[in-house]
């Protein structure tokens, strides 16, 4: 189960086709750019989470 929160993230930022338009656009960047920078951030609160559930 605490493997999900390693996997998630990969999945949403391997599956192009999810996230590959224009808009909605944030302050004028199309959504495959802030799409992807947000993702950064995200996936690091999942490495955390995983590893604090990782602990004995």
């Amino acid at each position: 189960m605490r493997y999900l929160l390693l996997i998630l993230p990969s999945i949403a930022a391997i599956w192009t086709p999810f996230y590959n338009s224009v808009e909605p656009r944030l302050f004028g960047v199309p959504f495959f750019y802030w799409f992807l920078l947000a993702l950064v951030p995200v996936s690091s609160v999942f490495i955390y989470l995983f590893a604090r559930l990782d602990r004995p």
